[in-house]
């Protein structure tokens, strides 16, 4: 395999290595810019098409500093940018930052149902953060356009605004307390949340994020991740400025169409690499190479130094698919670093000890559900993951739903508290309250302590309580998906109230076969496997091919999937009774 051209921005110079410990993130690129590490964009099949030095950014940026000054933008303005993975956007991100104003980056059109679904999405993160102008790409402005008009936001693509002179200006000086840029978390569409981070809280963060993960000379980050979430924005984009490390960018679209680009590119520097992806990337991997014969050949994985997995349940059967499909490639289990964040935390807020890899506990089924015992009942367990210790700077606790501290093994609600944590949701007051005290913040993850470790078992939200009794959702869906023809991602389960006012558990179940027959027989299947789980009825839907939403980040949405369900907007396939 030939060797990334040499013209790429390189993976060492002789800067002297700073773990993020600086006062804003403008100081980071500063000094970013005085060394020949940045930024690689590649194509759809991994070939570099664009290095972009820091030093190269920093001129950008400065530049786009000075229109947006010109253009009458002050310190505090909201300014909105479509988080495309490329030279334009991150030199307006940090163009924005020496402007004083908070950059606001929103999703790109891939995650969402359509034109008119994705112009609503924006409507709604457009009105909850204010902005005074939305950027985009020109390819973008039929949609994005449509949605500043609507909301009555300046659009403009960023091209046009680019070509504009940039006067010589004052740049005003940032503090560290004050506001970096606005956050907005992949959950709800409704009600969103823009997480306000300052630049001490980032800065505090992307340190963690060095020392956690002991980074050295010879690592290179290598990502796909969407620069409009947090672990791509602040873990693979300004975490690689300030700490210095050049990163290679594969954007989240190619990564779709090709995810075994992702492993090339892994396998074509000299470097160690440093690369991160949620549960559903490994498994996509796994999937794709089934057929190949040529794993060795193809790929170098004993470079990998790290594959980071976090952003959504870590599912160990699917990490231990990926090392069964890649170890003939040099690939070591020891690799795999599970993390735990969120973006009310900035980003980290665990992150287990390089070399220790997946460590599994099993955990009995009446304890993660709160339950009681069966007398002569087979014991069930579940694999709960390892997601590391706190990261520099972070205390995690576990506490009753009173506030009660748990003791270690107890499962309750996961608190942390940390320099990095929010200063809250911006113009959200009641929120902020919701999930913050004295510091404090309730994340809405229910896990527990074990030897100063943090094991997850669920979101709080996504519980489903009948009869008084817990079932997670995910212990059903990865029961139906054990079933024959089902993978990760087809199924979503949660509560329902039937017309005789019950509660019972309701599993939508996308479904790939057009045989009337078969959907019978799997949806007897899927109702005997869900009542030898819970022992209870359940009602089963199968729902065709793509159906089930989900968020900007790719997780699957439990809550959107019940209320497009209970709306009518989710058909299910007519099965005779």
């Amino acid at each position: 395999m030939s060797p990334i051209p040499s013209q790429s921005c390189p993976t060492d110079d002789h800067l002297a290595r700073r773990f993020a410990d600086f006062g804003t993130l403008g100081e980071a690129l500063d000094y970013a810019a005085t060394g020949l590490r940045g930024l690689n964009f590649h194509d759809a099949r991994g070939s570099l098409v664009r290095p972009y030095r820091f030093a190269e950014m920093r001129v950008d940026a400065l530049a786009q500093a000075a229109r947006l000054i010109a253009d009458g933008v002050k310190p505090g303005d909201r300014i909105a940018l479509i988080a495309e993975t490329g030279p334009d956007f991150a030199a307006l991100f940090f163009g924005v930052i020496y402007a004083g104003a908070w950059p606001v980056p929103l999703p790109l059109p891939t995650s969402f149902g359509g034109k008119e679904s994705y112009i609503d999405q924006l409507k709604v993160q457009l009105g909850s953060s204010d902005p005074s102008i939305l950027f985009y790409p020109p390819e973008l402005e039929t949609m994005a356009g449509e949605a500043a008009r609507q909301c009555n936001v300046r659009g403009l693509d960023w091209e046009s605004f680019s070509a504009n002179d940039a006067p010589a200006v004052d740049l005003p000086q940032a503090d560290p307390d004050d506001i970096a840029y606005l956050q907005y978390s992949s959950g709800s569409t409704r009600f969103p949340h823009g997480v306000a981070v300052t630049h001490r809280a980032l800065l505090n963060n992307l340190s963690a994020h060095a020392h956690g993960m002991e980074i050295t000379t010879g690592d290179r980050c290598i990502s796909w991740l969407p620069w409009y979430h947090d672990m791509g924005l602040v873990g693979c984009f300004l975490s690689p400025v300030a700490n210095q490390v050049s990163v290679d960018y594969l954007k989240t679209e190619d990564f779709a169409r090709r995810p075994l680009a992702w492993l090339d590119m892994i396998s074509r520097h000299d470097g160690t690499s440093i690369s991160y992806s949620p549960t559903f990337g490994y498994d996509i991997c796994a999937r794709r190479i089934s057929l190949q014969t040529n794993v060795a050949d193809r790929f170098d994985l004993s470079r990998w130094r790290i594959a980071g997995n976090g952003a959504d349940m870590i599912r160990p059967d699917v990490m231990q698919g990926f090392v069964d499909a890649f170890h003939p490639a040099g690939f070591n289990a020891s690799a795999f670093l599970p993390s735990y964040g969120l973006a009310e935390a900035t980003l980290a807020v665990t992150i287990m000890p390089p070399g220790e890899g997946i460590v599994v506990e099993l955990v009995e089924e009446t304890e993660l559900s709160g339950a009681d015992a069966r007398p002569n009942r087979p014991q069930r367990f579940r694999s709960i993951v390892n997601c590391g210790k706190p990261v520099k700077d972070m205390v995690v606790e576990i506490r009753e739903e009173d506030g009660t501290l748990l003791p270690e093994k107890a499962i309750g609600k996961v608190w942390c508290k940390g320099i990095s944590i929010m200063t809250g949701y911006y113009q959200d007051e009641e929120a902020t309250e919701a999930c913050m005290a004295d510091g404090w913040l309730d994340t809405g993850d229910m896990g527990y302590l074990s030897d100063g470790y943090l094991y997850i078992v669920g979101r709080a939200k996504d519980m489903i309580i009948i009869n008084g009794k817990n079932h997670w959702p995910q212990d059903i869906e990865w029961a139906v998906e054990q079933l024959p023809g089902f993978k990760s991602g087809d199924i979503a389960a949660f509560a329902i109230t039937t017309p005789g006012g019950e509660e019972t558990p309701a599993v939508l179940v996308q479904c790939r076969t057009t045989d009337p027959m078969e959907r019978s027989r799997l949806r007897d299947a899927i109702r005997e496997r869900v009542r030898a789980i819970t022992g209870m009825h359940c009602v089963v839907e199968l729902v065709p091919p793509r159906t089930l939403p989900r968020t900007s980040s790719g997780k699957l949405s439990r809550a959107k999937a019940r209320n497009l369900y209970l709306s009518g907007e989710i058909q299910p396939y007519d099965i005779a009774a």
